[in-house]
């Protein structure tokens, strides 16, 4: 699992777009967005560059990755 904190993700439709970049890369990844919180949780079998570089090309470029056990 891997977690990124998007600094702009402020809505519902933001949170949307970030899962469907996700899913895009990994269409069997589970993708929890919080736009409250400004994170995103992955399930993926794709690497975390990966999933970086896709939520960049979307417009929401993570700010950090974050471990999660």
């Amino acid at each position: 699992m891997h977690q990124f904190t998007i600094p702009n993700m402020a809505c519902g439709g933001c949170a949307r777009s970030v899962t469907k970049a996700l899913q895009g890369v990994d269409a069997t990844a589970v993708v929890d967005a919080d736009p409250a919180t400004h994170t995103v949780r992955v399930e993926s079998s794709a690497g975390e560059a990966t999933l970086k570089a896709a939520l960049a090309a979307a417009g929401y470029p993570a700010a950090e990755a974050q471990p999660v056990g």
